[in-house]
């Protein structure tokens, strides 16, 4: 696609699929590692109340590593690219260390100390993994009209894949071993999802083979410079959308963090609503409207720009969860449980707040891709994983306290040695708590991105001059070393 002098650089609709196929990676490994805990505990000897605290230091370290593969980034370059290389040289590490610890060295009496070491050994491959393929998005296209599609394939998948892979564990394998969690079971589901990781890698490697070459990974400018410790922090200080990104990605996750934890779907579900098996329904239901919403993100996004489409369809969650609130406190929640007029209205609600959340989704994925292009303009550097690093170790870090804050609020209204259970009375405190945190805290978040995403200028006009800036960079920089 050519803008006045400037061709956007488009990829093949079978390579944006095939790197989408990271999916196949990603929630397998997102499924088996949900298990670790039966792992910890059956396999090392590792108390129950030692498990969570366990998994917390895990998740810091996790966001330490984010940041940290930028080095290795910059320093792989091989014969055959750098993007493969890092993607097999992460799948190699993430699978022994799952392998080890879910399989080799389970029930073989190791403890604690065996347990955290090979977990440290999965988040190592784990983040040399997906960090990599979080940088393959701006290198297939810069088109704006098409990067959103990547994430439409993305999300795609990424719904499909785990929901197929809970229905072949839970439902076709546990049965085999008496519909429980043992040795036996965790190995062979451990190799299971090992070897569909090894298929989403192979096919994401063939997706990205034809941009997997050294002349795509070169800044505009001539000096071929090795990554410093102080580019991170030049590109975290100075880099605005960046900034705004940060803010409005973190505050976006706390939120849906805590409306993901078990406290408050037990709450909404159980308490108010009383019909626990309504949000798996929904689960299922939402799947095909999700993706279609994401299609609509996607067109929107390619028509008025990623920034505009993050503030838009950010105002139209707001204005879907206030109308949830409302409907709540317009009507008896019981009521939900049956089928009837409010169950209808409640889903269509549900279904309708799912898709805009979905479409700042969609937005936010080709949104980080312009944020690196514009870090390629500002400094004339290619640094992805420093840009996508430095935004996963403070969205991490920060969200990490989720599960304290939903803990925390429930204390307030008098769950201070129990946790909420379906079957508790609904008291006008634990139906407000309700409100606060599955619907109110997210509108905060939201807020936030509107507030940030003021201050942020890389809009679809802005865009096109950096992408035509880039462009003039290049060939001046290429007809440079051409006379040297």
């Amino acid at each position: 696609m050519t803008t006045d002098t400037l061709t956007y650089r488009r990829a093949r609709l079978w390579q944006i699929i095939l790197v989408a196929m990271n999916a196949l990676n990603g929630m397998a490994v997102y499924t088996l590692i949900g298990l670790a805990s039966y792992s910890a505990s059956i396999g090392f000897g590792v108390a129950t109340l030692a498990v969570g605290g366990i998994l917390t230091f895990t998740r810091i370290f996790d966001a330490v590593t984010d940041p940290l593969l930028a080095f290795l980034y910059d320093r792989v370059n091989t014969r055959f690219g750098k993007i493969r290389p890092l993607l097999l040289l992460g799948w190699l590490i993430q699978s022994a260390g799952l392998l080890a610890m879910f399989s080799w060295a389970a029930g073989k009496g190791f403890g604690v100390g065996m347990f955290i070491a090979l977990y440290m050994v999965y988040v190592i491959g784990y983040t040399i993994v997906n960090m990599t393929a979080q940088t393959i998005g701006p290198l297939l296209t810069n088109d704006p009209k098409q990067r959103p599609t990547v994430g439409v394939w993305n999300t795609a998948f990424n719904y499909v894949v785990p929901m197929a892979l809970t229905i072949v564990l839970n439902v076709v394998l546990l049965p085999k071993f008496g519909g429980n969690y043992t040795l036996e079971f965790l190995s062979v589901a451990a190799y299971i999802c090992v070897a569909i990781s090894l298929v989403g890698v192979i096919l994401v490697s063939v997706g990205v083979a034809e941009y997997d070459k050294p002349e795509n990974f070169r800044g505009t400018n001539r000096a071929d410079e090795r990554l410093k410790l102080r580019d991170m922090w030049n590109v975290l200080s100075k880099n605005k959308p960046l900034q705004s990104y940060i803010i409005s990605a973190t505050s976006d996750k706390i939120a849906q963090q805590v409306t993901a934890t078990t406290i408050v779907s037990t709450m909404l579900m159980g308490i108010l609503i009383g019909n626990m098996s309504l949000g798996t329904m929904l689960s299922v239901i939402g799947m095909i409207p999700s993706i279609l919403f994401a299609v609509l993100g996607a067109r929107y996004c390619g028509k008025h720009g990623n920034k505009e489409a993050i503030v838009t369809w950010t105002r139209n969650c707001i204005f879907a969860n206030a109308a949830m609130i409302l409907f709540f406190v317009l009507i008896d929640p019981s009521s939900i449980a049956h089928m009837g007029v409010t169950m209808i209205l409640y889903v269509l609600l549900t279904l309708i707040g799912n898709g805009f959340t979905m479409c700042v989704t969609t937005a936010n994925s080709a949104f980080m891709a312009d944020i690196i292009d514009y870090e390629l303009d500002r400094s004339g550097k290619y640094i992805p994983a420093v840009v996508t690093g430095t935004s996963s170790f403070i969205d991490k870090v920060v969200s990490s306290v989720s599960a304290a804050i939903a803990t925390g609020c429930v204390a307030l209204i008098g769950y201070t040695t129990t946790l909420p259970q379906p079957n508790d009375p609904m008291t006008t405190q634990v139906f407000w708590m309700t409100m606060f945190l599955r619907y109110f805290l997210p509108i905060l978040g939201w807020i936030c991105t509107l507030v940030a995403m003021r201050f942020c200028g890389l809009g679809k006009e802005k865009m096109a001059e950096v992408q035509q800036r880039i462009a003039e960079k290049k060939a001046e920089a290429k007809a440079g070393e051409e006379r040297a």
